[in-house]
């Protein structure tokens, strides 16, 4: 019988979860819908998750005993292991996940939101391995960020410490999904890139097949490829994107004094258009005594379930001192 954590990553449309032991091996993974359930139905949509998950599990050849469950969501509480008025999913209020959880699992389990889980699982199975100083930054459909200091994530006197994402850029600025004006999500993220790419087509004459694109169907993968084939709104919209986001970079550093800056998602796919104007302006605002020290890199887990991976992650490292980061090579 092989030890496994379950790794659960719940978002707003789809919820993936696998099974990974200690050395990061997937053994099987799946995704099923959020919403199969009816809206606000936690009690129908754990069942149906758990029906899921032991189908899974049936398919696999080797026995596979759970020791624990990671979990990844919206507004997950580390401290209270509640899901709290999270935006993006039909979930109302206070929801107390593990405890009803736990009725299907009676193992260790552990919540937090997706950008932590995935900062754990770079340091345990990703490039971060041997760092205990670093942030993790996922562009995704918003912005979400981890830091990890001396080993461990900070999550801060309530659990929810370390959104990026909602910091100040512009107070009078874009609305972002929660309703607040200026967050940086609203501008780095791919929804905020295909939002600048509007305002600048605008505010550009130059052709392009963007102008043809409407907003719901113009995709990051889109807006990337274009700007791969030379494409001048979509090359302009990536350097207004990174030098928003090296600006806010050149902060954390300043704060956090990291060993190194991990992006992942959508957008970090876009290589050298991001990553070397992202580096760029984040030096020419860096603090002088941090100039030149803090690489910006992609995430080992790019190719992988960062998701699967990254929840495992997280209920190794509370249950198994072998994952401990001091132990790793």
């Amino acid at each position: 019988m092989k030890d496994v954590t379950l790794g659960i990553d719940i978002g707003g449309t789809n919820t993936k979860f696998g099974f990974v032991d200690r050395e990061g091996y997937l053994y099987a993974e799946t995704s099923v819908s959020t919403i199969k359930t009816a809206p606000g139905d936690v009690v129908a949509y754990l069942k149906y998750v758990h029906e899921e998950i032991e189908k899974l599990r049936a398919t696999v050849d080797e026995k596979l005993n759970i020791v624990g469950c990671g979990i990844g969501a919206p507004n997950g509480n580390y401290f209270t292991g509640t899901i709290e008025y999270a935006p993006n999913l039909t979930f109302q209020g206070v929801v107390p996940l593990i405890q009803m959880f736990q009725e299907y699992y009676d193992v260790p389990m552990v919540l937090t939101n997706d950008a932590n889980a995935a900062a754990i699982g770079e340091m345990i199975y990703g490039d971060a391995k041997g760092m205990k100083n670093f942030i993790m930054i996922t562009l995704g459909t918003g912005l979400g960020s981890g830091f990890v200091v001396n080993g461990d994530l900070i999550y801060g006197n309530d659990g929810f410490a370390g959104e990026m994402g909602h910091i100040m850029n512009n107070p009078r600025g874009r609305t972002c999904g929660l309703g607040r004006q200026g967050c940086l999500e609203a501008y780095v993220s791919a929804t905020g890139i295909k939002r600048t790419v509007f305002k600048l087509l605008a505010d550009m004459t130059e052709a392009t097949p963007l102008r043809d694109i409407t907003f719901n169907n113009l995709t990051g993968a889109k807006i990337t490829e274009l700007a791969l084939e030379g494409d001048p709104v979509a090359e302009a919209a990536f350097d207004y994107t990174a030098e928003l986001l090296g600006r806010k970079l050149s902060d954390m550093v300043a704060i956090f004094s990291p060993e190194a800056i991990f992006l992942l998602g959508g957008l970090a796919k876009a290589g050298d258009f991001l990553f070397k104007p992202t580096k760029k302006y984040m030096e020419e605002h860096m603090f002088e005594i941090f100039k030149n020290k803090v690489p910006i890199l992609p995430s080992g887990l790019e190719d992988r379930n960062a998701a699967v991976l990254g929840a495992s992650a997280l209920a190794w490292k509370e249950i198994d001192p072998i994952v401990d980061v001091s132990t790793q090579p």
